[in-house]
């Protein structure tokens, strides 16, 4: 499995910004496609974007298209999360997750039973 440590999150007021990060402990990394996941308090975890392997697929949400935009750089094993326009319901704890069964494909996937890697999370609390 791929060690993830999540950064970047943090208080915002509704219309803010934040940056998130998640850093990759191997180079492997640059082989999997990787999604960025949120749980708010008494809710599932939730599928936010995804990215593949070399940036040439990504979804979103459609709570946050249009808001978020994820990228990754290989040569850093890091994978981001631009959000703006933040509102109070994308308070949450975010997670970054690795599917290292699909190596070097371009299938994404949003659904949480797919990734096998997981960071411990960032919390992202959005004031009004």
């Amino acid at each position: 499995q791929v060690q993830l440590v999540e950064s970047g999150g943090g208080l915002v007021q509704a219309g803010g910004s934040l940056r998130l990060s998640c850093a990759a402990s191997e180079r492997t990394f640059s082989k999997y496609a990787m999604g960025w996941f949120r749980q708010a308090p008494g809710k599932e975890r939730a599928f936010v974007a995804v990215i593949s392997w070399n940036g040439g697929a990504k979804d979103y949400a459609d709570s946050v298209k249009g808001r978020f935009t994820i990228s990754r750089d290989n040569a850093k094993n890091t994978v981001y999360l631009q959000m703006h326009y933040l509102e109070p319901e994308d308070t949450a704890v975010y997670y970054c997750a690795a599917d290292t069964r699909g190596y070097y494909s371009s299938s994404i996937y949003t659904d949480t039973s797919r990734y096998d890697s997981w960071g411990r999370g960032t919390q992202v609390t959005v004031s009004s």
